[in-house]
């Protein structure tokens, strides 16, 4: 499900129009904060240093040897399946009574020739006129929606390749395409441990702002599963910064994942993140969790459906074949591998992610209040 990712390249290239009447509905607080960034907060979140002693993969990993390591990416693949359960559940059922209906007035006219029902006719065109018209709304509006889960890529992937230190996005063009960034220019949000509260349910997301790849947008990739606290996104960071600067031999052997539609990962996403919450819950949510399974099932079978209904993304034969032996090393990706419409909306939103210089300046503490104090006069004896 990519619900995520589109919605975050819908509003990288939003249109001025409608950017207007978004920040028009904002308060001023909401516009500052919105532009409130410096330089220093995104070299915090830039760093290569180790941030953990216990490197340690989440998955799924696809993929992983001297050359590169591919895991799946994606924001919200535990809901995968929804909409896939919504589309066919309305589609077939509605489809299905259409074509009974509109068939059934033709073959009254058929067999009523040569006298027929002016009636009848106009039911029979009405009703065909109803379904086209219907049928041509989903698809120019609805299939938008539909094919964040069906047919479309089976998963988004980032490739690491270790020889041409490169990060590769493999992603739908309606979720911003393949692209290329250089590894030194990825920023994480699994590096402070302050923030470990902040990152229970959440997932590894990895950043790459215009300062460092040029390009008049933020890019983001959020990696694997949902972590059940801030400690397992670092040490799933780590896994990967050894991984690329120091070698495959320098991280534990993961288990591999296949890109097959897998009945074993429609039914457990469902459950990614709630490990350490269902062994310290009570018996009582235990036995409430039992009682639902049902919708567990309805949902796991559906995720397992949209995977079928999608195809294993394919790699472009530059980006296969690099860090081979004379082999081309892939080209960065810059504002001009996207077409003319789509450049003219990025540049168009660049300002959002400009940056102030420096650090951020430190709060100053609040003064203490001149007021004098009221006293409560006490009521003479």
């Amino acid at each position: 499900m990519y619900l995520i990712e589109w919605g975050w390249w819908q509003m990288q290239k939003m249109s001025a129009k409608k950017r207007k009447e978004i920040d028009s509905s904002k308060t001023p607080a909401q516009r500052r904060a919105a532009t409130d960034y410096y330089e220093g907060d995104f070299d915090s979140e830039t760093h290569f240093n180790t941030v953990s002693d216990n490197p340690a993969p989440r998955g799924p990993i696809y993929s992983l040897n001297n050359t590169y390591m591919e895991m799946r990416c994606g924001g919200s693949e535990e809901k995968r399946g929804l909409i896939t359960l919504m589309t066919i559940g309305f589609l077939l059922p509605m489809t299905s009574t259409w074509i009974e209906i509109t068939s059934g007035f033709f073959y009254d006219i058929a067999t009523q020739l040569p006298d027929f029902s002016v009636v009848t006719i106009l039911l029979s065109i009405y009703m065909l006129s109803l379904g086209i018209t219907f049928y041509y709304l989903y698809a120019k509006y609805g299939f938008r929606i539909t094919r964040l889960e069906i047919l479309t890529s089976r998963h988004l992937l980032i490739r690491f390749n270790r020889k041409t230190q490169q990060v590769h996005l493999h992603r739908p063009n309606y979720c911003g395409g393949i692209v290329t960034f250089p590894w030194r220019a990825t920023g994480s949000t699994a590096i402070d441990p302050g923030e470990d509260p902040l990152s229970m349910g959440m997932r590894l997301c990895l950043l790459w702002h215009p300062r460092f790849t040029g390009l008049p947008h933020i890019e983001m990739a959020m990696l694997g599963k949902q972590g059940q606290g801030g400690s397992e996104l670092r040490d799933e960071w780590e896994y990967i910064r050894r991984y690329m600067e120091e070698g495959p031999d320098s991280v534990p052997r993961p288990r591999l994942s296949t890109q097959l539609p897998s009945p074993l990962q429609a039914f457990s996403a469902q459950f990614e993140g709630l490990g350490r919450f269902l062994r310290k819950s009570s018996w009582l949510m235990k036995v409430v969790l039992l009682m639902v399974w049902p919708a567990f099932v309805v949902v796991g079978g559906s995720h397992w459906l949209s995977l079928m209904l999608c195809w294993r993304p394919r790699w472009p034969k530059v980006i296969r074949e690099a860090g081979q032996p004379g082999k081309p090393t892939p080209p960065l990706t810059t504002l001009d591998d996207y077409p003319p419409k789509v450049r003219e909306r990025l540049l168009a939103n660049a300002d959002r992610w400009h940056l102030k210089p420096g650090k951020r300046p430190e709060k100053k503490p609040r003064a203490p209040s001149r007021r004098p104090k009221k006293t409560e006069e006490t009521p003479a004896s």
